[in-house]
């Protein structure tokens, strides 16, 4: 049977992209540094970080998770798997003492079964050439107690984002495809994960701060609406069936 979820791209080529953008990562993201941070705050809130904590964070980019979870559990065990090279320096050169692992493909994880009891994953299934693939990896990789964490913009940002881009330039994204929640929730029951939590978040990413805030308590009131929908970072929080 063929795979429905399956991209048209390679993973090579997401490793590409991010390998052509390094460079600007970080300049670009701290543009928008309190929008593009939220990721980590929210992912916070939900790892439930236990007290013997070892974290995957897939991709991990320039490392900036490893910093949030050092800051509740400075004891934490924390891998952050990284498909570009590129990245991997900058974040090298920016945190020289985390710990940090290539990966070559989102399909074969190079952990060992049962490795890690959190996962996070933010801002990457859109990316993934087979996200079947890469959720079965997860979910084989992590242990029977573990929780994943899991964020990705919705079918409903490819405008914005195209606009924003237009307008504003930035790091782009390369290859993705921008997954309405339904699949990603089939993809959830597919894979062996149990969803827990499931949140859209911010509604407004750039503007005065009042109005994002406002925009904010709206959209925390309408969750499980289309208006939810919109939110261009949606959360998911998972555990293992």
């Amino acid at each position: 049977m063929a795979n429905e979820h399956a991209n048209a791209w390679t993973d090579r080529e997401v490793e590409a992209h991010w390998d052509r953008v390094a460079h600007i990562y970080v300049q670009e993201n701290d543009k928008v540094k309190e929008t593009h941070d939220q990721r980590f705050r929210e992912t916070i809130q939900y790892l439930n970080l236990p007290e013997e904590a070892h974290v995957l964070n897939v991709t991990s980019r320039d490392g900036e998770a490893d910093d949030y979870v050092r800051q509740v559990q400075p004891s934490a065990d924390v891998v952050n798997a990284e498909i570009s090279a590129g990245l991997m320096e900058v974040a090298r050169r920016l945190r020289p003492d985390i710990q940090q692992v290539k990966i070559s493909n989102y399909s074969i994880l190079p952990f060992y079964n049962e490795r890690f009891n959190r996962i996070i994953s933010l801002e990457t299934l859109e990316h993934v050439a087979d996200p079947i693939a890469f959720l079965r990896e997860l979910h084989r990789v992590s242990t029977r107690d573990a929780r994943l964490v899991l964020s990705c913009p919705p079918a409903t940002s490819e405008w914005p984002y195209r606009i924003f881009t237009a307008l504003f330039g930035g790091h782009g994204e390369g290859s993705h495809r921008f997954l309405p929640s339904k699949e990603v929730k089939a993809m959830f029951e597919k894979t062996g994960w149990k969803l827990l939590i499931h949140k859209g978040t911010i509604l407004l990413p750039v503007g005065p701060r009042f109005m994002r805030n406002m925009a904010e308590r709206l959209i925390e009131r309408c969750q499980g609406t289309f208006i939810s929908e919109l939110g261009i970072r949606q959360f998911y929080v998972c555990e293992k069936y």
